[in-house]
C-alpha cells in the first residue's frame, strides 16, 4: 500500500510518502502550535504533492492520507476533538473535505502517540506482540495502549493515550491538563526548567548557566554534577513509575519507550526494566521493556496500518 503521511506536532510537521514498511521521501515543515491549522493546510498540501512527484507517483497510485495529530481525535469521522492549546481552530476543520478537494483521496486521522505505536507494531520493536503499551518521552509524555492487536480508544477518544497524565505525586506541581502531580508536570521537557530551578543547590550547579533540556541534563549528570544527577534520577523514577501504572492498567506483554529522550536509552531502559520487575504485580511473568526502534519514522509508518483499519472499519475497542 502507498500512502501520504503527516505527523503534525507542536513545533513541526513531517510529511512523507510511504509504501508498506518503507518511507520513500519525507520533508520537515517548520510550524508553530500557536498557528491556525487552516493556515498550515496549503503548505502541507504543496509539500505532499512535491514528495509524491519526487517519488514518481501520481495521486491515482496512492490509496489514502494518514495524519497523526498532537491532540484527541475522533478517527471514525476524521476530526480533531481537543487540541490542548495547539492549533486551536483544528476542531473546526473538516479534514475529509480538505483531502477530497486537494487530492481526491480518503483521509485517516489519529492521535500521534497511537499512530506511533501502530508504526512500531507494524514495522518496529512491537512486531512480536499484540499487547503493548508505549510511552513517548520528550516535550510532553505520551502514552498509548494496544490490547489484542487493537488500539484502545474509548467512548470519548481518550482511552490509553493520556499516560503522561497519570499522577506521579498527589502533592506535586500543577499540570497543563488541570491535574496535580502528573508525570508530565514532574518529568517532561516543558516542565524541566521549573524542576531544575527549584532543585536545592541549583544556583551552584553547572545547569544554571545553560539551556535546560534533557540533552544538557544527561550530559551534565555524566560529568558528575550533583544537581543534574539528582534531577536525572528523579525523572527516570517518574518514568518508571508511570510504566508500572500503565502495566497495571492495561496488562501488556511489552512496554516500548520512545521519544527524543531515548537518545540515552542505554540508561533509561535498564532502569525501567528493573523497576518493572520489582514493582509490578504480574504473576504470569515479567513485562519486557524495550526502546522503540523507529524514532520519528514511527508515526509516518503507522499510516499503512491506520488506513487499513479504516478500510476494514475496525474502529471500536
Amino acid at each position: 500500500m502507498r500512502a501520504l503521511s503527516i505527523d503534525l506536532g507542536g513545533t513541526h510537521a513531517t510529511c512523507a510518502v510511504v509504501e508498506d514498511r518503507t518511507i520513500h521521501t519525507s520533508q520537515v515543515v517548520p510550524t508553530d502550535g500557536d498557528r491556525k491549522l487552516r493556515e498550515l493546510l496549503p503548505v502541507l498540501a504543496d509539500t505532499l504533492r512535491k514528495l509524491a512527484a519526487d517519488a514518481g507517483l501520481g495521486l491515482g497510485q496512492i490509496e489514502g492520507i494518514a495524519v497523526g495529530f498532537c491532540g484527541l481525535v475522533d478517527r471514525k469521522n476524521a476530526r480533531v476533538t481537543s487540541t490542548n492549546l495547539k492549533y486551536t481552530d483544528a476542531t473546526e476543520v473538516d479534514l475529509k473535505t480538505w483531502a477530497a478537494e486537494e487530492f481526491g483521496l480518503p483521509i485517516a486521522v489519529e492521535n500521534d502517540a497511537r499512530l506511533a505505536l501502530l508504526g512500531e507494531w507494524y514495522a518496529g520493536s512491537g512486531t512480536s506482540s499484540n499487547d503493548i503499551v508505549m510511552m513517548t518521552l520528550g516535550t510532553g509524555i505520551g502514552g498509548v495502549a494496544m490490547i489484542d492487536g487493537r488500539l484502545l480508544v474509548g467512548k470519548h477518544f481518550q482511552a490509553g493515550c493520556l499516560g503522561g497524565h497519570l499522577a506521579a505525586r498527589f502533592d506535586g506541581s500543577p499540570c497543563n491538563c488541570g491535574g496535580i502531580g502528573c508525570a508530565e508536570s514532574e518529568a517532561s521537557g516543558w516542565a524541566l526548567p521549573r524542576i531544575c530551578r527549584g532543585w536545592p543547590g541549583f544556583e551552584s550547579s553547572s545547569l544554571a548557566g545553560m539551556e535546560l533540556n534533557f540533552q544538557n541534563l544527561f550530559q551534565t549528570a555524566d560529568d558528575g554534577d550533583l544537581v543534574a544527577l539528582a534531577v536525572r534520577e528523579h525523572c527516570i523514577r517518574v518514568w518508571a513509575r508511570t510504566a508500572a501504572s500503565l502495566i497495571h492498567a492495561y496488562d501488556p506483554e511489552l512496554v516500548l519507550i520512545g521519544g527524543g529522550v531515548m537518545r540515552r536509552g542505554d540508561l533509561i531502559v535498564p532502569y525501567i526494566q528493573q523497576y518493572v520487575k520489582e514493582h509490578t504485580w504480574t504473576p504470569w511473568g515479567t513485562v519486557q521493556v524495550r526502546p522503540a526502534m523507529l524514532g520519528d519514522s514511527a508515526p509516518l509508518l503507522g499510516a499503512v496500518p491506520l488506513i487499513e483499519l479504516i478500510k476494514r472499519s475496525e474502529l471500536d475497542v
